[in-house]
């Protein structure tokens, strides 16, 4: 299908800048949910990448979902003419903030800690029984209805 270099540039930007891209299987759809582009044109352009093996596809409930592979990412990189530096956006490591609390690599914080210790809360002989004069009751509508004594 012939697809003009400005529409396949905006696709194969739009690709590269979050490393995903979602297409929705209708092909008489004048454009494209996100980008300026035909849709159909969208679906025939990573179908083309996917046969070449730079994009795996999953289709699911009508839509199809495009991911890069790393070929494909050097691919696009090259065609972009982008450096090495820039990666997509599902290639890049996510910095979290440290939670607070939790101890940091140098040591340097800890949480306080529960009077006692963590075995403060545990009992001490082990499992404690029951005196002799505990009998419950289960009174109520239930299997059988309600118990008499024996």
């Amino acid at each position: 299908m012939f697809i003009t270099k400005t529409d396949r540039r905006v696709i194969y930007e739009a690709l590269f800048k979050d490393g995903v891209l979602v297409a929705k299987k209708d092909y008489d759809a004048p454009k494209h949910f996100e980008l300026d582009v035909k849709n159909l044109y969208v679906i025939k352009a990573l179908q083309s990448l996917t046969s070449k093996g730079y994009v795996s596809t999953q289709f699911s409930w009508q839509y199809y979902y495009y991911t890069l592979t790393a070929e494909g990412i050097d691919y696009l990189r090259e065609y972009l003419h982008l450096p090495a530096e820039i990666v997509p956006a599902t290639f890049k490591k996510a910095v979290r903030a440290p939670r607070p609390g939790a101890p940091r690599a140098d040591g340097a914080y800890r949480a306080p800690r529960r009077e006692g210790g963590d075995d403060s809360y545990r009992r001490v002989g082990g499992k404690e029984q029951a005196g002799d004069d505990f009998r419950p009751k289960f009174s109520g509508v239930g299997r059988g209805g309600p118990r008499t004594e024996a």
